[in-house]
């Protein structure tokens, strides 16, 4: 997993019923907890849908975590950069659906108003 990430200060990520964690150290902290857990999980992956401008991209999905004594689906948006080493994770955000489409149509504002 941290070979997928942008280790910088800029770097941000959102789990759902979490505060929004700001730089490389407390991200790569909040997944050592993530997959510290004892409990098996299954994640399923779908409806993918990627975009890209630039250097940077975008990804769109549905990820539905299955566990011993729960299941539910999130909308994860995850934000590329494009570096010297190749494309790096930025940004990621785990929300209910409605929420999520409303985060992707500002970034998409924000790719086009640099246009």
């Amino acid at each position: 997993m941290s070979d997928c990430w942008e280790h910088s200060d800029r770097v941000t990520c959102t789990h759902p019923g979490w505060s929004s964690l700001h730089g490389w150290a407390k991200v790569s902290a909040s997944y050592f907890a993530i997959f510290s857990n004892p409990s098996r999980q299954q994640l399923i992956l779908t409806e993918p849908r990627v975009h890209r401008v630039g250097d940077l991209a975008w990804v769109v999905v549905d990820e539905n975590l299955l566990g011993p004594a729960m299941g539910h689906t999130v909308a994860a948006l995850n934000l590329y950069v494009r570096d010297g080493s190749g494309w790096k994770l930025l940004a990621r955000s785990e929300e209910h659906a409605s929420e999520l489409q409303s985060l992707a149509y500002l970034v998409c504002r924000l790719l086009l108003e640099k246009k």
